[in-house]
């Protein structure tokens, strides 16, 4: 089992930048690609980025593509999305999740809001 907890979520007006973070613990975080989700009110969940366990893959979801960057500290056991030029439509609940094997999410965080005022 990996437990999952983000942080870093807030308040941010448009054009600003926030840094999520996700912090794992339980078994060990090398073993597993991370990812990025984000579901706004009323709309289904959105993927958003993802990492091989090495760090040397990323993958983006096409809206934020240019603006967001995946990152992880495979010793500090932690994933990171820096997230730039956020807009309004950014606003979500954003979930980081595990894989072991990319795109088979096993493990689920309870996610950290994020709202992009105009």
């Amino acid at each position: 089992q990996v437990q999952l907890v983000e942080s870093g979520g807030g308040l941010v007006q448009a054009g600003g930048s926030l840094r999520l973070s996700c912090a794992a613990s339980g078994r060990t975080f090398s073993n597993f690609a991370m990812g990025w989700f984000r579901q706004a009110p009323g709309k289904e969940r959105e993927f958003v980025a993802a990492i091989s366990w090495s760090g040397r893959n990323t993958y983006y979801g096409d809206s934020v593509k240019g603006r967001f960057t995946i990152s992880r500290d495979n010793a500090k056991n932690t994933v990171f999305l820096q997230m730039t030029n956020l807009k309004p439509e950014d606003t979500a609940v954003y979930y980081c999740a595990a894989a072991p094997t990319l795109p088979h999410y096993e493990h689920w965080g309870q996610g950290t809001q994020v709202t992009v005022s105009s």
